[in-house]
C-alpha cells in the first residue's frame, strides 16, 4: 500500500489542486451564491461522483500501463512536473481571474443540480490529467496491487476536495465579499499557490526512478 510519507505529501498536492481556481470551483462558487448553499452542497455530491468515474477509469488504465511498460513511469514523472508547473502558471499568470467572481446562474432543481455538478466534474481535462500524471510519482508496484494502490490515493484526492469544497460552497458569498474588500490578499494567494506548486514539481522531476 502508499507509504504514509507518499500519501501525506500526494494529499498536499490533492489540496493545492482544490484550491486552484477551475471549472468545478467556479460552477460552485457560482452556484451557491446564485441559488444559496443547499444548491451548492448538492451540485458538490455530484461533482464527487465525477472524481469516481475519474479515479476508477485511472486505477485500470493505470494497472495497465504498468504491466504492459514497465518504466512508464519515468514518462508520467515528467508529465506530471510539467502539469504542476502549468497549473503554478495559471496561478500567477498576468490576468489570472478570481473564482468568486461567480457567474449568474439560473435556479435549478435538485437532480439537475446533482447533474451539472457530475457534469462539470466528469468533462474536466484538470481532473483526468491530475490523475493520469500525479497517481504514478506515488505508487510503487513493489508495495502491491497497482489498482488498489490508485484507489487508495483517489479516495484519500475526494476527501480532500470534498472538504475543501464544502466549506467554499458554504462560505462562497461571505469570502466573495470578503476577498471584494481585500484585493491584495487575493494576489498574495495566487504568489503563494503557483510557488508551492513550482517547489512540488521541481521535487516530483528530481524523484529517483522506482524499482517495479
Amino acid at each position: 500500500m502508499i507509504l504514509l510519507d507518499d500519501l501525506l505529501l500526494f494529499s498536499g498536492a490533492a489540496l493545492l489542486m482544490a484550491l486552484t481556481p477551475g471549472p468545478n470551483m467556479i460552477y460552485l462558487i457560482s452556484r451557491s451564491i446564485s441559488q444559496r448553499r443547499k444548491a451548492g452542497v448538492i451540485s458538490l455530491f455530484g461533482v464527487v461522483a465525477g472524481f469516481l468515474v475519474h479515479m476508477f477509469a485511472a486505477a485500470v488504465g493505470l494497472t495497465a500501463l504498468f504491466l504492459a511498460v514497465p518504466l512508464a513511469y519515468e514518462v508520467l514523472k515528467w508529465a506530471g512536473a510539467l502539469y504542476l508547473l502549468w497549473l503554478a502558471w495559471q496561478a500567477v499568470r498576468p490576468g489570472a481571474r478570481s473564482p468568486f467572481e461567480a457567474r449568474d446562474l439560473p435556479d435549478d432543481s435538485t437532480r439537475k443540480l446533482f447533474f451539472m455538478g457530475f457534469l462539470t466534474n466528469l468533462l474536466n481535462p484538470k481532473i483526468a490529467v491530475f490523475y493520469l500524471a500525479i497517481f504514478p510519482q506515488f505508487i510503487s508496484p513493489q508495495h502491491g496491487s497497482v489498482f488498489l494502490q490508485s484507489v487508495q490515493l483517489g479516495l484519500a484526492q475526494i476527501f480532500v476536495s470534498f472538504s475543501v469544497n464544502l466549506l467554499i460552497a458554504l462560505s462562497a458569498a461571505h469570502i466573495a465579499s470578503w476577498f471584494s474588500r481585500n484585493p491584495t490578499w487575493l494576489a498574495v494567494q495566487r504568489y503563494v499557490m503557483g510557488f508551492v506548486l513550482a517547489a512540488l514539481a521541481v521535487r516530483l522531476a528530481l524523484e529517483p526512478r522506482r524499482a517495479v
